[in-house]
């Protein structure tokens, strides 16, 4: 396998992984409801431990909890919100099908997301204040933004050493000319 081949590759994975993330993000949002409800019971069953070392962890997710059941049984329009979310997180993944098959044409929608990577930093930072969310539930939400522009960086300098090697056409991989038809 050359050296561009083998580049092609390793990008492809790489967006490939992110692509499952985005799509496991998104399809998590869907059931939030009943995810709490598993995470309370699994904090006072197996993970009990977890628990009582961290207090604040357990009535933060009791409350949380409270809130859906509340949200889900007198106001369920409000979780349409999350389905929205989700979709969005599914809506980017397909978005990522550009790059995957075409990396260097399409290295300005890897740019697109570690700018949306960035952007989830202040987010949280101005917004969980805002809701009542916790310092600690911020830095979790924050950490999406901080890893998953990881895979993003490593693919966006792979992108551009493909692109100084001159792949798109060695590879085959630049789409057909459009043709215009009279």
């Amino acid at each position: 396998m050359d050296t561009r081949t083998a580049l092609l590759r390793r990008i492809r994975i790489w967006i490939v992984l992110f692509i499952v993330g985005l799509v496991v993000s998104g399809v998590t949002a869907f059931p939030l409801p009943a995810e709490v409800r598993l995470l309370e019971s699994l904090l006072r069953g197996p993970l009990a431990p977890v628990a009582e070392a961290l207090p604040g962890l357990a009535d933060w997710v009791d409350r949380i909890r409270t809130g859906l059941d509340a949200v889900e049984s007198e106001y369920p329009f409000v979780l349409y919100g999350t389905d929205w979310l989700a979709f969005a997180h599914l809506v980017i993944a397909v978005a990522f099908y550009g790059p995957l098959r075409d990396p260097v044409r399409n290295v300005w929608v890897v740019q697109f997301g570690m700018i949306a990577c960035v952007m989830v930093v202040p987010l949280a930072l101005i917004c969980g204040p805002i809701r009542g969310i916790p310092f600690f539930w911020q830095l979790i939400d924050m950490s999406f933004g901080v890893f998953g522009i990881i895979p993003l960086l490593i693919v966006h300098r792979m992108i551009r050493r493909l692109e100084s090697l001159g792949t798109e056409a060695a590879e085959g991989t630049a789409p057909a000319p459009f043709v215009q038809r009279a």
